[in-house]
């Protein structure tokens, strides 16, 4: 940490009537929201925290799970808990997720999965609007902010992308890449959910199999009424959240 938990927990009030487990949590949210820990910076385990506080290890866990639940603080398996910048709200809007993370200063950073050539479902096929038996370019990418993967998206696009690389999707966004050719993004169908992690996300996430997942699909068409992009994505819920404005007619 680059703060000294002396420094942090100095004077906290053990026999007042506001909860310990609260003093710690609000400190610790404090110098993250300073900088005085920025992200990535590791926070001691419970156990450590424990002994020098000569507090209760139920007590520290309470309180780092209250950042954890605000988006302050992951766990990650073989790391520890870190510092992240506190949960993504994303606006249900015609937007890329690398676009959302570079504006909001997030480091967006991609790794590829997976880059083929194939012909996918019935179901996909019928999102796109394409006859059966085409084969279209699909690609698995797990997106990080500031070194924390919390998204993995999964993308089928028509024949017309079928020459764009895996170093461009690390590189860049999808909607980058669509622009850079000329495509207008005009119109999306899109729908959200949630459902229980798979193995594969649960591993890519470092989080328990079974465990809470966001889900959204959609399909983007251009400015003719083209499908030019299926997806089907994953979010970690404690990174991420959607907001959407309701206004009444």
């Amino acid at each position: 940490m680059t703060i000294s938990t002396e420094e942090l927990f100095m004077d906290l009030d053990r026999s007042g009537p506001i909860p310990l487990y609260y003093q710690i949590a609000r400190r610790m949210q404090a110098a993250i929201e300073s900088g005085a820990l920025p992200p990535g910076s590791r926070i001691e385990n419970e156990l450590k925290l424990a002994e020098q506080l000569a507090i209760s290890r139920p007590t520290i866990r309470r309180a780092i799970q209250e950042l954890v639940d605000q988006g302050l603080l992951v766990r990650r398996r073989g790391v520890g808990t870190q510092v992240v910048r506190g949960r993504l709200t994303r606006s249900v809007e015609l937007t890329s997720l690398y676009d959302d993370l570079s504006l909001s200063n997030r480091s967006p950073a991609t790794k590829v999965l997976l880059h083929e050539e194939m012909v996918p479902s019935a179901d996909v096929l019928e999102s796109l609007t394409l006859p059966a038996g085409t084969a279209v370019l699909h690609i698995k990418r797990l997106r990080y902010t500031d070194g924390i993967p919390f998204a993995l998206l999964e993308n089928f696009l028509p024949p017309e992308f079928l020459n764009l690389t895996a170093d461009q999707f690390e590189k860049h966004g999808l909607y980058q890449l669509m622009r850079a050719r000329g495509t207008t993004m005009r119109v999306a169908r899109q729908t959200i959910g949630a459902r229980a992690a798979t193995a594969e996300e649960a591993e890519l996430f470092a989080q328990k199999t079974g465990s809470a997942v966001l889900i959204m699909s959609r399909t983007l068409y251009d400015q003719s009424g083209h499908a030019v992009e299926y997806g089907e994505h994953s979010y970690r819920p404690d990174l991420y959240s959607f907001e959407v404005t309701l206004v009444e007619k």
